[in-house]
């Protein structure tokens, strides 16, 4: 097998699964935000901002391509292609829990907003600790690509 079928590989994990875990949690909250408008209409603004939490780690897994694509050569040797696609199994698995985790924090949140209660601030910081690792992926990408040869 070529290297670059290899790297090709961990970009399409990387990519794809941060995608399908961001549609996921999103549409997780949009569930949650479907019910909650019947009970309280008016938080709308409070929903929608729920709601696009777990869209950042589809841009993460974007973000992660960008950093990797100048090693993405017909020629690359075989080294960098086993680190790509090990970040970028790693980084798209990272990502695609952790949006789906979230997207669940945001739908319970979602929810208790619905029903009455006031606890936005708190659910955006209970939904920053799923989001973390998938950040903390993005840096190990990041790490992982600056110490690559050319």
């Amino acid at each position: 097998m070529e290297p670059v079928l290899l790297a090709y590989i961990g970009i399409g994990l990387m990519t794809g699964l941060s995608f399908i875990g961001s549609a996921y949690g999103v549409t997780i909250c949009g569930n949650a935000v479907v019910g909650a408008m019947k009970k309280n209409p008016d938080a709308m603004g409070t929903y929608i901002a729920l709601s696009a939490l777990p869209s950042s780690q589809g841009l993460y897994g974007f973000v992660a391509y960008f950093m990797l694509q100048k090693f993405l050569i017909p020629e690359m040797s075989m080294f960098n292609a086993c680190a790509i696609l090990g970040v970028g199994a790693m980084m798209g698995f990272a990502a695609l829990f952790s949006s789906i985790r979230q997207g669940q924090v945001c739908a319970n949140g979602i929810q208790a907003v619905g029903a009455g209660h006031n606890v936005f601030s708190a659910t955006m910081v209970m939904a920053v600790f799923p989001e973390l690792y998938a950040i903390l992926a993005l840096l190990v990408v990041i790490l992982v690509g600056g110490t690559l040869p050319l």
